[in-house]
């Protein structure tokens, strides 16, 4: 069955930084582009970033623009979040996301940004 599972979250001080990644199975990889949604404390889930399936196009929320680095590994089936320069609003429960006609989710991975 599909599976997304999440990794790599922690706390950390403000302006620092942590990889998270998203290890997939179940389903062909490369032939699917991967997101990254987070769900802040007492917020919905949102938009984070995108990574095509094809030529590895990149797309961000403004919030994270510049900070944040989605990529993939095809031969690994992962999909990775590089976040630098962390804000304390950007603590959250971070998801791996499939899009399409059957969506997947993982289980998230818990970010705390604090001093």
């Amino acid at each position: 069955q599909v599976q997304l599972v999440e990794s790599g979250g922690g706390l950390v001080q403000p302006g620092g930084s942590l990889k998270l990644s998203c290890v997939t199975s179940g389903f062909v990889f490369s032939d699917y582009g991967m997101s990254w949604y987070r769900q802040r404390p007492g917020k919905e889930r949102e938009y984070v970033a995108t990574i095509t399936r094809s030529n590895g196009n990149t797309y961000y929320t403004r919030s994270v623009q510049g900070r944040f680095t989605i990529s993939r590994d095809n031969a690994q089936n992962t999909v990775y979040l590089d976040m630098n320069r962390l804000k304390s609003e950007d603590t959250a429960v971070y998801f791996c996301h499939r899009p399409g006609p059957e969506p997947a989710w993982g289980q998230g991975t818990q970010v705390t940004v604090s001093p």
